[in-house]
């Protein structure tokens, strides 16, 4: 929906709705891969995308590492 323009009309009018984790992320590795490929060229291709996505990723990782240590998992 990103690549045919369709996704970011539908963020606009369903907010934080449109941005959940699964099809949120593939939209801001698809607008910020397509900015970085407008500035850098073809080595944004590939930079764009590792660079939008590392901040969730890296959030992802230290929430949970910090519940792992606050609460003892069932098991």
């Amino acid at each position: 929906m990103s690549a045919l323009g369709l996704y970011e009309p539908l963020v606009k009018w369903g907010g934080a709705g449109a941005t959940i984790p699964i099809s949120g992320f593939g939209h801001v590795l698809a607008q910020r891969t397509l900015e970085a490929v407008r500035s850098k060229g073809l080595l944004g291709a590939f930079s764009g995308g590792v660079a939008a996505g590392a901040a969730g990723v890296a959030a992802s990782v230290v929430f949970g590492f910090c519940m792992a240590v606050l609460f003892k998992p069932k098991g």
